[in-house]
């Protein structure tokens, strides 16, 4: 018997689902033959002390990597915020130990990282600098200042319901895990059903079309990197609540595991592509190679190797898939 019009329309719409998802079916597959592996051969690795610690290290590279995920779509890249991380500890217990209410701290260094974001995208959006060139600027200087600030000796905060706030719990789930999750849901509703979400895809598909149609394109630009800017601040305090003390050697190659998260994700280093979902599956990829590593008793710089190349093979197939999209056209 022949098919009817609505059986083929629910055929055309579920492969349709599948091909538009298929990024991320593939990393949820390989998130489970990582866990399986891991199970198997890293000991204590499933347990739920484990789980939990994977969730609180996840967090401190997904709450960033929303922000990351809408530069990289909008064809920008940001490689500054580690050292950024570091300084806004560093900024906070130094305004703490002068006497300034936590709260207000955390609120000035927060309101400094947007700020901070903006200037970067100022530089992109009117004199034309490349974002890589900017961030790299600030890398240096962020970190920099954060060392001369604290003589590169961390400073003690002495506030331990403060201290609770990156190290504690709700319900069980660490409470940076608990803000990842909320700013996720919040950040996927931005990308997909805000007029501002659609304006950042159609910036990093064709900045010059989206210009042409109306789209402020420097502002969107100025926007994300102000938005990365204030995620980092805030995963700077959560960082130095953790820690107890704002250190100007935390976060040290933080911003690899975020742009790492992000690309394996699925979200194109050449702008136009990427989803919030993708980047959570590839914040929690990572968190889990990272933590893996760690209990499989792989040497230190053996772990980077392994980094890198999962970041070579994620922009490869990133780069096939591109490829492939185009043909098709």
């Amino acid at each position: 018997m022949a098919e009817t019009r609505s059986e083929l329309y629910q055929k055309f719409d579920l492969r349709h689902f599948l091909s538009g998802r298929a990024n991320e079916i593939g990393l949820l597959a390989a998130i489970l033959v990582l866990y399986a592996f891991l199970a198997v051969f890293a000991s204590n690795f499933m347990t739920l002390p484990n789980q939990l610690n994977i969730l609180r290290d996840a967090a401190f590279v997904g709450i960033i990597a929303w922000g990351m995920t809408l530069v990289l779509i909008s064809g920008e890249i940001d490689i500054s915020v580690g050292p950024h991380v570091a300084f806004a500890g560093v900024l906070l217990a130094s305004l703490a130990q002068s006497g300034v209410p936590l709260p207000v701290a955390a609120l000035v260094v927060v309101v400094l990282g947007a700020l901070i974001g903006c200037f970067t995208g100022f530089l992109r959006a009117f004199f034309d600098v490349p974002s890589f060139i900017v961030t790299l600027a600030l890398w240096l200087g962020l970190r920099g200042t954060a060392q001369v600030m604290s003589d590169a000796v961390p400073i003690v905060i002495m506030d331990f319901s403060f201290q609770r706030f990156g190290a504690g719990s709700l319900l069980g789930i660490p409470t940076p895990a608990i803000i990842m999750l909320v700013l996720f849901v919040a950040f996927s509703f931005v990308a997909t059903r805000t007029v501002f979400g659609r304006s950042v895809y159609a910036v990093g598909g064709n900045a010059e079309a989206a210009r042409l149609s109306a789209i402020p394109v420097a502002r969107i630009r100025i926007l994300v990197f102000a938005i990365t800017g204030a995620l980092a601040a805030l995963t700077g305090i959560l960082m130095a609540s953790r820690l107890g003390s704002g250190n100007s050697g935390a976060a040290s190659g933080l911003e690899f595991d975020i742009i790492a998260a992000v690309v394996v994700g699925g979200t194109s280093l050449f702008g136009g592509r990427g989803t919030m979902l993708g980047t959570l599956f590839g914040v929690i990829f990572i968190a889990a190679l990272v933590n893996g590593l760690v209990l499989l008793g792989v040497d230190p710089f053996a772990q980077g190797i392994v980094r890198g190349v999962v970041i070579l093979v994620a922009v490869m197939v990133n780069i096939i898939s591109i490829k492939r999209m185009r043909g098709r056209m």
